[in-house]
Parts: structure tokens; C-alpha cells; sequence
């Protein structure tokens, strides 16, 4: 060492401890969850990407972060930091992410989600501070805004009917596809020269959607992929006057048939029956739902808030939870996460019998003909006779349908509560 070096050394120790700890402190420093936002990856054993953004931040003392797709921010607040790792508890649909932090934040890890009798895991990661989700590489082409006749093969050539609603402004794109069961939710990505590209992702459901824009009326060579495995091509034709099937005439009651019958354990083990006191004399609006539905979350919100705002008029409503298990206990953690976050008052009951089960109308609900989809409402009157039974629900991400389904439901409650 040299004699300058020496003298410095003897002159300023403590400089130099404090350099020696800012070393220390720097080259031991460990990964960080930044706050910001992410360009996220969910890969498929395809090697197809599922893209969808999110944004962290602290909030409260607390990390949490939203999930971003088009004009949607869905809350998670079940974010745990351990080392260099971060553990992400989607509120709903038994998925969630753990992922380990880079030196730059970025994440790498896994998506994992739970079905009845499985684990599904698929490679997830997450790009810190990059906002685009897709980057249109040419000027579109086309203006694919409006509405769509779409249809959807499956593997054995079996159809389904959708309604594709875009909007396009420049080369970023939104819309959804609404279908007799319920909505595809809110998506979002880009045009391309004469390629369209979206995606979606909820923590239950995660799509990718990609087609070509012949002209200014026709898509074709679609391709839809949900999940870790599930794919089907789809075409779509430009039709402003495209309806779906009447949502009224999917499930009816079976001749002969005017009321419900049923009981099930609330999420407190309580018996609670259609025919108790709490629902003589009013309204009753049955809502058939699963915490793993999408469309029940988003009718869920609209509906706990309906009935906090209007419970005092003697409307009443009554949730019916067809899970992915017979457990009990497994159904009930699940319906308790989507409780609390919606701020249900009304009971939401478990009736033991999977989503799954061929038979699950004879076995809950037999004086209905086949329930079809979830979520599924049905409306009784005062009298405690069925008078319409709506399947599907058209959620915030359909717009202008979403406003249609709240005044039409409102123009329900109020015909009945007026007779």
C-alpha cells in the first residue's frame, strides 16, 4: 500500500468504516417487489404467452398490487415478501403466483391453480417498469371497432356462438365477446398491420385471442387460448344486428312446477331453506354461483350492492354455490374470501354438489329444467312462485349491456315488489 494511502487511512478511519459499511450494505442488498408496473407472462406448455399487466404499490403499511386489462384494476391484497421471493393470493379462484425477485425486480415463477383434484402450474414472469403489453410493429390496416358475429370450433368441430363488441383507437384495442352464458370479461391488445392480438387474465381465467383481418367485415384464422391446454379456432363477420339467444328461455321451470323446494348450510352450518321467514312475503332473487366464476364475481358486486342499498324495501336474495369439490370446508374457505371482498349480507349457501356433476339440477334444484351456465338468477314473487329465470350475465366489461341488464333488473324488482 502506499505511504498517501497510509496517512489517509490513519488521518480518517472513520471514513473509511463508513465506506466499508456502504460496500457491505450495497453488494449484500436484496431483491425488492417494486412498486410499479409489470408487463406479466403466463407461458403454456405450447409455448403460446398469456400477457396481462399489473401494478404494485403500498398501501396502509402493506404491499398490494391491481391487475390491470383494459379499463379494470382488480384489487389483490394478499402480497407476502419472504427473502427474494414474493407469494401473490389472487382473491378468488384458488390461484395465486410465487415468484423470486431479480436485482432489477423483475419476478420468475410460477402460476399455480387449484381444480378439484389437481394442481395446475404453469412458468410465469414479470417485466418491472415495462407498460405495454403488446407493441403493434405496423400501422393497422383496418378499424375493427364495432360488433361481431363470431363463431367458435372446438376440437370436434362442435360451434359456439359469441358477439365480439371492439373498440379501436390507433392500434390499441378493447372489447369483449359476449356469449348466452355469460362475457368473456374485459380484454385488451393491438392491431397490427392486418393482425388483431388480445388477452385477458383474472386469476381464473387467462386468454389469449389472435386473428387475421381480411377487410374491413371479415376475421378469420382466429385462434382462442385458455389456460394451461384449451384451444379453438374462431371467425367472425362484421354485423351490427347479431343478438344472442333470449337468456330467458335456457333453463324454466318443468311443467307443473311453480316454486322452489330446497335447504343447504350456509357458510355458518346454519339449515337455510326458501321457506323460512326471512323470505315470506318478498322478493326473492336466487343467485346460482361458484367462487371459480368470473361472471358470478362480477354479478356478485353488482348484486351485494344492490341488496345493501334496497334489502329495506323486502327484497331478498339468496346465493346457491356449486363449487369444484364436495368438501365442505374447502368450498367454504373459498366462498368466504368472495364474501368479504363484495361485502355480501345476504346468505350464501353450499349445496355440496360440484359444478361439475352431470346431475347437478336433479340433485339441488329438480324443478327446473338443466341449469346451463353460471351465473344463473332466478326471480320470485312475493307468493314464492318463479316468474323468470335469467341465464348469463352481461358484466362492466360489455358497456352499454352492462347498463341495459341494471335497469332491466331494476324494472324487474320493482314490477313484482308493486304487485
Amino acid at each position: 500500500m502506499k505511504k498517501r494511502h497510509i496517512i489517509f487511512l490513519r488521518h480518517y478511519p472513520y471514513l473509511f468504516a463508513l465506506l466499508l459499511v456502504l460496500l457491505v450494505s450495497w453488494t449484500d442488498k436484496k431483491p425488492i417487489f417494486r412498486n410499479g408496473i409489470y408487463r406479466s407472462v403466463v407461458t403454456r406448455p405450447d409455448g403460446k404467452d398469456i400477457v396481462f399487466n399489473f401494478q404494485s404499490k403500498d398501501s396502509a403499511g402493506k404491499k398490494i398490487l391491481y391487475v390491470l386489462n383494459a379499463d379494470e384494476k382488480l384489487l389483490v391484497d394478499n402480497v407476502a415478501e419472504k427473502d427474494d421471493s414474493v407469494f401473490i393470493q389472487m382473491p378468488f379462484f384458488e390461484s395465486g403466483f410465487r415468484a423470486a425477485i431479480d436485482a432489477q425486480g423483475n419476478l420468475q415463477g410460477q402460476w399455480i391453480k387449484r381444480f378439484a383434484d389437481r394442481e395446475q402450474i404453469l412458468p410465469f414472469t414479470a417485466k418491472y417498469n415495462e407498460k405495454q403489453r403488446f407493441v403493434a410493429t405496423a400501422k393497422p390496416a383496418f378499424n375493427v371497432s364495432g360488433r361481431w358475429d363470431a363463431t367458435f370450433i372446438g376440437k370436434k368441430n362442435d360451434t359456439t356462438k359469441a358477439i365480439g363488441e371492439f373498440s379501436q383507437t390507433g392500434a390499441k384495442i378493447t372489447g369483449t365477446f359476449l356469449t348466452s352464458t355469460g362475457d368473456y370479461r374485459y380484454l385488451e391488445g393491438v392491431v397490427s398491420r392486418d393482425s388483431l392480438v388480445l388477452s385477458g387474465f383474472d386469476g381464473g381465467h387467462a386468454f389469449l385471442f389472435t386473428a387475421k383481418i381480411d377487410d374491413a367485415n371479415n376475421l378469420s384464422g382466429g385462434n382462442f387460448y385458455s389456460g394451461a391446454t384449451s384451444v379453438e379456432s374462431w371467425v367472425a363477420k362484421k354485423d351490427e344486428k347479431i343478438e344472442l339467444p333470449d337468456g330467458y328461455q335456457q333453463t324454466k321451470l318443468h311443467e307443473g312446477e311453480s316454486k322452489l323446494n330446497f335447504y343447504f348450510k350456509s357458510l355458518d352450518g346454519e339449515d337455510v331453506s326458501i321457506n323460512d321467514n326471512r323470505f315470506k312475503n318478498k322478493v326473492v332473487v336466487v343467485q346460482i354461483l361458484g367462487s371459480w366464476c368470473p361472471n358470478c364475481m362480477d354479478e356478485t358486486n353488482f348484486l351485494s350492492d344492490y341488496y345493501n342499498r334496497n334489502k329495506q324495501k323486502g327484497v331478498e336474495i339468496v346465493g346457491l354455490a356449486y363449487e369444484r369439490t364436495t368438501d365442505f370446508e374447502r368450498s367454504k374457505s373459498s366462498l368466504q374470501r368472495f364474501v368479504k371482498r363484495f361485502n355480501v349480507q345476504y346468505p350464501v349457501l353450499i349445496t355440496g354438489v360440484t359444478v361439475s356433476d352431470l346431475q347437478r339440477t336433479e340433485k339441488t334444484l329438480p324443478q327446473l329444467t338443466e341449469i346451463k351456465g353460471f351465473p344463473t338468477s332466478i326471480f320470485i314473487d312475493k307468493k314464492g312462485n318463479v316468474r323468470k329465470v335469467y341465464t348469463g350475465f352481461n358484466g362492466p366489461g360489455t358497456g352499454e349491456h352492462y347498463k341495459e341488464f341494471q335497469k332491466e333488473f331494476d324494472e324487474t324488482i320493482n314490477g313484482l315488489l308493486n304487485e
